[in-house]
């Protein structure tokens, strides 16, 4: 089977790690503004996915319906868990603790399909990982899920033997953007060729020496934009979809005003010079 059918996936999309109690006004702040595009986990030792579930409620109630928006949320396996705070039996199987991860999420988000179910870090045993993809490609059978990806996969080797094995492909890679792995640079071409979505985190925190460079203060200057905007614009101009976790209501309209410019081809260039 080829990658399962990509559901319309905004160029930009709003995270909601860490906002614990303001996660409910954060989330309605975004879509407000514009953003349509949430990112969520079973995760709540990072993520509160009831106050996700109550925006959604409120932004029902003001005209903005489900089918309008793309929710992404994740498994995650136990080692990403706080043990006190757990969406899943652990010590039920693991294709069980994809399913029941997948229904509390469905139950705190108040829908009962997600657009995006994602892994939320490889497993170090291979039969393990295989075990919860094909759990998870169960719950994408079922039409509970539209499309499947992996969060924080660096070595391109797990990602090439995911892809491979599997029946549902991967259509997203949501990890951090950073130095540190030379911005996935190898792994971004990879997905390219094969239609898979790179979603980036942690782009701006993880990037001072990027948004404070010479060069980008001075395109940010000739398109009056701002440091974070003129990135934000790069990265989706090379196909990259960054998630923003801003709790700005400024913010937010700033990032998503960076599709009202585009960048020249010498700017694109000098942006992946720094880079590499």
């Amino acid at each position: 089977m080829q990658n399962s059918p990509i559901v319309k996936m905004p160029r930009l999309i709003y995270g909601t790690a860490w906002k614990k109690e303001q996660t409910c006004d954060r989330v309605v702040q975004a879509i407000t503004a514009g953003f349509r595009g949430i990112d969520t986990a079973g995760q709540p030792k990072h993520y509160h996915e009831p106050g996700v579930g109550a925006a959604l409620r409120i932004l029902q109630a003001q005209g903005v319906m489900r089918d309008r928006l793309f929710i992404q949320t994740k498994f995650t396996p136990i080692s990403g868990q706080d043990p006190a705070h757990l969406p899943y039996d652990p010590s039920a199987p693991l294709s069980a603790q994809v399913a029941q991860s997948l229904a509390s999420s469905q139950k705190n988000l108040g829908t009962d399909y997600v657009d995006s179910f994602v892994l939320h870090s490889p497993l170090s045993q291979w039969s393990q990982m295989m075990e919860v993809w094909k759990a998870m490609e169960a719950v994408y059978f079922q039409g509970s899920a539209k499309i499947l990806g992996i969060s924080n996969c660096y070595d391109l080797e797990v990602l090439k033997a995911l892809y491979e094995h599997s029946t549902v492909k991967p259509s997203v890679v949501q990890n951090r953007f950073y130095r540190d792995t030379d911005y996935d640079a190898e792994l971004r071409l990879w997905c390219k060729h094969r239609n898979i979505e790179y979603q980036s985190f942690w782009t701006l925190t993880a990037n001072p020496q990027i948004l404070e460079s010479a060069m980008t203060q001075e395109i940010a200057e000739s398109h009056g934009k701002t440091a974070a905007q003129v990135f934000f614009r790069f990265l989706t101009q090379i196909g990259v979809v960054p998630l923003s976790g801003t709790c700005s209501e400024i913010h937010m309209r700033e990032d998503l005003e960076i599709f009202s410019f585009e960048l020249a081809e010498r700017e694109v260039e000098l942006f992946h010079a720094q880079l590499r």
